[in-house]
């Protein structure tokens, strides 16, 4: 069986539980104390960061490192596209998330007031960029649900958590959200502390 250790309130982590909920397969999850890590953690990723894999002797981090095993080891629903060429595109999307969106979520966690408030002006202006692409389909790769929308999933979920507010460009961005937020594998992998994050 497949153990996760997670983050209650980590953003990453929760791709990860999101993805594990969609496969509808056995699986452990541990939850990890952000701020009382155990000692072991750093034992199986140098970086001591959530989340971490563990199947037998096979030991992961990195979200979308993480994922990607779970999606090639379990492929139905398969959350990747299959075409080569769609998945190296799928893939630079999600180094393009990583390096203009979520590198700026420690900044806006945990740095100065002027390091969050650049970060949420980053973010608000990338997520604005984005949101036309949804007037005209229902995810990220067009009909079909994908790692993508995965991804990008618990950050709009925190959006008034960070303090990030969008104008009304932004409507069929969030109407897309809300389709997200409404997917029962979504639903189930919420943490309690998640919850709390929305009300």
């Amino acid at each position: 069986m497949m153990t996760l250790y997670s983050g209650t309130t980590c953003p990453f982590s929760q791709r990860c539980r999101f993805v594990l909920y969609e496969k509808g397969m056995d699986f452990q999850i541990i939850d990890v104390d952000l701020f009382n890590k155990p000692e072991d953690l750093a034992v199986m990723n140098p970086y001591n960061q959530v989340p971490v894999l563990v199947e037998r002797d096979l030991i992961l981090y990195e979200s979308n490192i993480v994922n990607e095993y779970i999606d090639d080891r379990f492929p139905h629903p398969q959350l990747m596209p299959a075409d080569p060429v769609m998945r190296a595109r799928a893939r630079l999307f999600l180094f393009r998330f990583e390096q203009e969106m979520f590198c700026h979520i420690p900044h806006i966690e945990k740095g100065t007031q002027k390091q969050a408030d650049k970060g949420r002006q980053v973010i608000r202006d990338a997520l604005t960029q984005i949101a036309p692409v949804f007037a005209k389909q229902k995810y990220m790769l067009g009909d079909e649900f994908s790692m993508l929308d995965v991804a990008i999933a618990p950050l709009l979920w925190r959006l008034d958590h960070y303090g990030i507010q969008l104008g009304k460009q932004a409507a069929p961005l969030m109407k897309y959200a809300e389709r997200l937020f409404s997917r029962p594998a979504y639903i189930d992998a919420l943490t309690a502390s998640e919850k709390v994050m929305r009300k």
